[in-house]
């Protein structure tokens, strides 16, 4: 069941606290801003717009997919270096830290343009799955090992995402899919569970729990 931002707020914060034990993000346009521009890549690199660039550049011969995977990656880490935290980014990931929520990123970057958008812009959370890690989305087994390393049933965790793949990951590992959509409706956002504008709108969905004793 797909619910939208546009369902009565209470109705949706009550189902949305009651669906998840853990949390796992998307990094790229997700808790980070990209500029990567992937059709000017494909064309780099003669990929078919059509087809996903990863898995161009795996039926690749070893020498070309190399070569390949050098302009990705170069054009990955430029981009790692200006990346900027997401509004509500931060407000968000303190406030699940505080509700003790386990958290996760699963993301298609390399390793090291990984750490170094999650280090420069203070992300806190340090369990985190690449494309170095296992096959990329929207493969689900990064995601499965995170329910198997929590021992949290995938249905009571939420894939936080911005993108298809991050949607049809979270629906294949059996996990609860949120796409953010920045006020821009996808196509595909019917097969996701969860549909909200950005993660400040996320924030708002789940009701606030008191600390105090």
């Amino acid at each position: 069941m797909q619910v939208n931002a546009q369902v009565n707020p209470g109705e949706m914060m009550q189902l949305f606290n009651n669906t998840f034990k853990g949390v796992i993000f998307d990094l790229d346009g997700t808790l980070v801003s990209s500029s990567l521009d992937f059709t000017a890549l494909k064309l780099a690199i003669a990929c078919p717009l059509d087809r996903d660039i990863l898995t161009f550049i795996d039926s690749l011969p070893i020498a070309q997919a190399k070569s390949a995977m050098d302009i990705i990656e170069q054009a990955e880490l430029t981009d790692a270096n200006n990346a900027t935290r997401l509004n509500g980014a931060l407000a968000l990931l303190d406030f699940l830290l505080l509700q003790q929520i386990p958290m996760a990123i699963v993301t298609r970057n390399s390793r090291l343009a990984a750490s170094i958008k999650i280090d420069r812009n203070e992300l806190p959370i340090e369990l985190v799955y690449t494309r170095d890690d296992g096959p990329a989305k929207p493969d689900p087994t990064s995601l499965n090992r995170i329910a198997n390393l929590w021992q949290i049933e995938p249905e009571k965790i939420a894939y936080v995402g911005d993108h298809l793949y991050d949607v049809e990951a979270a629906n294949r590992a059996g996990m609860q899919s949120v796409l953010l959509n920045f006020d821009k409706p996808k196509r595909y956002q019917y097969q996701a569970n969860f549909v909200f504008r950005d993660l400040q709108q996320l924030l708002q969905a789940i009701p606030s729990i008191s600390l105090c004793a």
